[in-house]
């Protein structure tokens, strides 16, 4: 029966696409005024869609009215919508367990859910793995986001809205339902053209094995998370990984500009950011002048302090408040996204009008381990997270180095409480180390020891020895 819940062709409405790729060029050639106007046009239908269809904000925006400002309405997390799931969506079609089915099963992956959803699912970062699911005409959004605020200049100049000319290496965890996954997994099904172009590659696999496919399929952009792409920088200057790229792209955690110039010294090309979350699948996109734009007309963020106030522009929020104009199935109307962010204080040469922002994200720390035949080996941190949410089902966690083969493993309060949870996460530690050729490495236990916050206030859950 629960077999039926889902399709095999991936979501994809073309009048959709179309409607959403006029009003992305329409809005980005505005005015700040109007972009402005477009933006409260959106909420205000997102808000009465919500409070019709969603039980969940009927009950939470009770007394509301349209005209009731953004900034008077509750903050949402994510361990209060998951509680109630069932409340918060707006199509009875939704249920958890069927859709917690749907997830892990890793075939399913860029498979329509009901026929008619994509569903992707977060990692546990805070504690608590968050499910997402996306209707055709929120996927129209992303797509045209994706396709003319991030488009690309082919070799020779010529704009490639789509890169089609240029092959494109995703290196991410690939075994899971993760937006980025999903993402790449559905375009290529859509688009023979970028079957053809554009490839995933496991980050959980050793340096030498990633090397020989990457340097086997010889992407033009390289796509990844920075701290992976500085593994794979160091690999190129010691001549272990030989690439020709025109551009590196990276997103998913923060990137200085030490490593920025670093990446870009040792590929000898481009670095450019990217800014999204499982919530909002395109936030932003830097400029050719290195700032980060934020697609304002379909998402608000809103930057605020310990206590819920707005801050001023150039300050950085204690977290960011977030919602998403163009989901009407799973409406995220000021949700804690967590992330330290500060609006720009000034207007940005390139002359667009959309906000720019500067943005804290996840700060854990690759380790550097010592193999059994003595090499020195990086361990990136989306590797060893994704190993200990996905094979051990733990999320609230903190892997602490002690020295070149020693970790150290806190448990989070719910975590700990949890049977056989810390043994879990032992075998799947112990495991991913010998793929690595680490068999001696060791584990133990630090119980009791609050879980050590990074500078974006958030649980770092990765720290190298000191």
């Amino acid at each position: 029966m629960m077999a039926a819940a889902w399709h095999p062709a991936p979501v994809f409405d073309p009048l959709a696409t179309s409607r959403a790729a006029f009003d992305v060029l329409a809005d980005g050639a505005g005015s700040r005024e109007a972009l402005a106007r477009r933006q409260h046009e959106r909420l205000r239908a997102l808000l009465a869609a919500a409070r019709r269809d969603s039980r969940l904000y009927a009950e939470l925006h009770r007394g509301a009215g349209p005209d009731t400002p953004l900034a008077d309405l509750p903050v949402v997390t994510k361990p209060a919508l998951m509680a109630h799931f069932d409340d918060w969506v707006t199509d009875a079609a939704l249920a958890l367990p069927a859709l917690r089915a749907f997830l892990a099963d890793p075939a399913r992956i860029a498979d329509a859910f009901a026929g008619r959803y994509t569903v992707w699912e977060s990692s546990g970062s805070s504690g608590e793995p968050g499910v997402f699911v996306q209707d055709a005409g929120a996927m129209a959004v992303y797509d045209a986001l994706e396709a003319l605020r991030r488009a690309v200049r082919a070799p020779g100049g010529a704009l490639d809205p789509w890169r089609l000319a240029q092959r494109q290496a995703l290196v991410v965890a690939t075994g899971g339902h993760f937006a980025s996954q999903v993402s790449l997994q559905r375009l290529r099904r859509l688009n023979p053209w970028l079957a053809q172009t554009l490839r995933s590659f496991s980050i959980l696999q050793p340096l030498p094995a990633l090397a020989a496919e990457l340097e086997a399929w010889q992407p033009a952009v390289l796509a990844t998370y920075p701290t992976a792409a500085a593994m794979l920088g160091d690999a190129a200057e010691r001549g272990d990984l030989r690439l020709a790229l025109h551009e590196v792209h990276t997103g998913g955690e923060t990137l200085d500009d030490a490593a920025r110039a670093r990446l870009a010294r040792q590929f000898g090309c481009p670095v450019r950011n990217h800014y999204g979350a499982s919530e909002f699948l395109a936030i932003g996109w830097e400029c050719a002048h290195g700032r980060m734009h934020v697609n304002a007309d379909w998402v608000i963020l809103e930057p605020v302090d310990a206590r819920g106030r707005a801050v001023p522009p150039g300050h950085l929020s204690h977290t960011t408040l977030l919602t998403n104009l163009a989901n009407r199935v799973q409406p995220l109307i000021r949700y804690d996204l967590g992330d330290q962010i500060a609006w720009g204080a000034d207007d940005c040469p390139c002359g667009s009008p959309l906000p720019t922002v500067r943005v804290l994200g996840r700060r854990d720390d690759p380790l550097q381990l010592r193999a059994d035949d003595g090499r020195r080996l990086t361990l990136l941190p989306l590797a060893l997270t994704t190993v200990l949410e996905d094979d051990a089902g733990v999320f609230d966690f903190q892997l602490r180095q002690r020295d070149a083969r020693t970790l150290c493993l806190r448990l989070g309060p719910e975590a700990a409480r949890e049977p056989g949870a810390r043994e879990r996460c032992h075998r799947a530690l112990r495991a991913y180390a010998k793929t690595l050729g680490l068999s001696r490495l060791v584990i133990v236990d630090e119980p009791g020891a609050p879980l050590a916050h990074g500078r974006s206030g958030k649980v770092q859950r990765v720290v190298a020895a000191r």
